[in-house]
């Protein structure tokens, strides 16, 4: 019997989702390969092609059935009748959410974002709070009382799909312990129904492999993550032992690349991780697993909701406004709103759609913990009520062409969405006012820091103004305006050359030529001119980045394909190797 059109409309988003998974899983699967080869470059090549991945099979599902369909593709009806039989087809599938995201994607290509409402597409999931029969589970548990510490660490670490083997199992079993023992209640430790549970799939990135997991101890739950790290020798060790909530938070950071990591049951995945770190948000863990497409679906849910719950107005965003981006935010809720703006400042030579490939350059790059991750939407949908005079005619004013009203609705046809934090500018002026040092020292030691770790990851910031940088709630420096950003192996870094005579260095314009990409590192020094405080400690901890030879090296060690250490947790905790 022939399918009917909305039946092929279903059919045909399925099967291309489930050719996704597949993809997006054999490419999980590879960085285990990867990770115990010591392929770094290869590690961070997959994380992009993932990235990549999701579009592409939108776009094929797209051509497939523009093909199949023609001019019928595009009557809504039939989207109307597509989605309950879609819905049938889930009823199967361990990733429902996800295969409704997707069903999401192709129908907003389809129409180009228009017609987005809940009778078409999966506005609000059918699967929100159902819990997904898991099989085995996703976890491994471990009888902490009944086999001790040391037996159940040996079975841990042998349980775990390697197939390169340890570099000491005995003396990273004692590191654990050791360490254990100062961070975990011991007297609960031989308590009665105590267990160690571990997720069964490893979390892949750059040059680590994390074992993530919790102890129950009676009423209280205790996460802990396991960092195993290559010796570049083929064999493995554990570098330490992470068991603070804000810690284990930071190695799930909105600025870091996403996890390779084999997720059958996302939604169970993301809810036993929710347990271990409840600050970090829903949204934020599927980006942090890889499937940001639903990060961002469970943002527009999650913020819908939040507006329905709350009473405040959206705000310009604190700070000092952009040149290229308009920039506000709902007091209430901890994530900015960036427009583009319609017309620059004639110091920036950048287009609107050099700017959207900046933002994807970021997307796919490894951000070291140094760049905020955003999510980037077309046509999204505000109550007009809550948005004062004074912020619409700002809008209207410098960005009025992505704007339009329907009804009590202000539609703002692109931006993008980034978790709030405060602007570095901001937190300095702060710590100088109340005199506390010890901040001071910390913002611009983490400042200097950003900079380095984003030049090691072959990035050059660009615009390194304070402003363009923002504080986290952990108080780590972020980058977060890249509209200047270049990769570092593309900037030429000059001396300022010497004038010939006393009227050149007098002049408002420069006495020397300047190339599109050059950079003179010596005038970084106007970075810090705020405060004389402010330089001095910049030019004790990162005098450095003052000079080409620094920028130079950096560019050498970069072409020469060196991947350099930055993990999610200080060098103090690591464990020592020696027997």
């Amino acid at each position: 019997m022939e399918r009917k059109p909305y039946q092929r409309i279903a059919a045909s988003v399925m099967v291309y989702f489930a050719e996704y998974r597949l993809n997006f899983q054999e490419m999980t699967e590879q960085a285990r390969v990867c990770f115990e080869s010591g392929d770094w470059g290869a590690i961070q090549d997959l994380s992009a092609q993932r990235i990549d991945l999701y579009e592409a099979m939108v776009a094929a599902a797209v051509t497939e059935m523009e093909h199949l369909l023609g001019e019928e593709l595009y009557l809504s009806r039939l989207w109307n009748k597509a989605k309950p039989y879609y819905r049938r087809l889930l009823q199967q599938r361990t990733d429902p959410e996800l295969a409704e995201t997707f069903y999401n994607s192709v129908y907003c290509r389809v129409f180009r974002h228009g017609q987005i409402d809940d009778e078409h597409m999966f506005i609000f999931s059918s699967w929100r709070d159902r819990l997904i029969n898991t099989g085995g589970g996703i976890y491994q548990t471990y009888p902490l009382a009944e086999e001790g510490g040391v037996r159940v660490l040996f079975r841990l670490l042998q349980d775990l799909p390697f197939q390169a083997p340890w570099e000491s199992l005995r003396r990273d079993i004692r590191n654990i312990l050791l360490r254990a023992r100062t961070i975990l209640p011991l007297a609960q430790l031989s308590e009665r129904g105590a267990v160690v549970q571990v997720i069964r799939s490893l979390f892949y990135r750059n040059k680590a492999a994390y074992v993530v997991g919790r102890v129950h101890l009676g009423e209280k739950s205790v996460p802990f993550v396991l960092p195993v790290l290559n010796n570049g020798q083929g064999k493995l060790y554990v570098d330490t032992l992470i068991c603070d909530e804000n810690d284990v938070s930071i190695i799930f950071s909105f600025t870091r690349s996403y996890f390779l990591v084999d997720v059958d049951v996302p939604s169970e995945f993301v809810r036993f991780l929710h347990t271990l770190i409840p600050a970090k948000s829903i949204p934020e863990l599927y980006s942090s697993i890889g499937f940001y497409k639903q990060g961002k679906a469970e943002f527009f849910r999650n913020f819908v909701s939040h507006l329905e719950q709350s009473q405040d107005q959206f705000i310009i965003a604190p700070g000092v406004k952009g040149m290229v981006m308009t920039v506000f935010t709902l007091p209430s809720y901890p994530v900015v709103f960036k427009v583009i703006k319609d017309h620059f400042s004639s110091s920036k030579q950048i287009t609107r759609e050099g700017v959207k490939e900046k933002y994807q350059l970021v997307k796919r790059h490894d951000r070291v913990g140094r760049m905020a991750d955003t999510q980037e939407f077309t046509n999204f949908s505000f109550p007009l009520e809550r948005f004062s005079t004074e912020l619409i005619n700002e809008l209207e004013a410098v960005a009025g062409s992505s704007l339009r009203v329907e009804g009590d609705r202000l539609i703002i046809r692109h931006l993008w969405t980034e978790r709030y934090m405060t602007p570095l500018n901001i937190f300095i002026d702060d710590a100088l006012e109340r005199q506390d040092a010890t901040a001071l020292f910390h913002a611009i030691n983490e400042y200097g820091k950003a900079i380095k770790q984003l030049a090691a990851a072959n990035i050059f910031a660009g615009d390194m103004l304070f402003k363009n940088f923002g504080v986290t709630r952990h108080g780590r420096v972020v980058f977060y305006d890249y509209d200047e950003i270049l990769y570092l192996t593309d900037c030429h870094f000059r001396a300022i050359p010497e004038p010939l005579y006393p009227e050149q260095e007098l002049s408002s314009e420069p006495w020397y030529s300047v190339g599109p990409n050059d950079v003179f590192p010596e005038e970084f020094s106007l970075l810090t001119a705020c405060d004389p405080s402010v330089r001095k400690i910049f030019n004790e901890l990162h005098g450095d980045l003052l000079t080409v030879g620094f920028w130079q090296g950096m560019q050498s060690q970069v072409r020469q394909g060196v991947l350099v250490d930055v993990f999610p947790y200080r060098q103090l905790n690591r464990f020592p190797r020696n027997d």
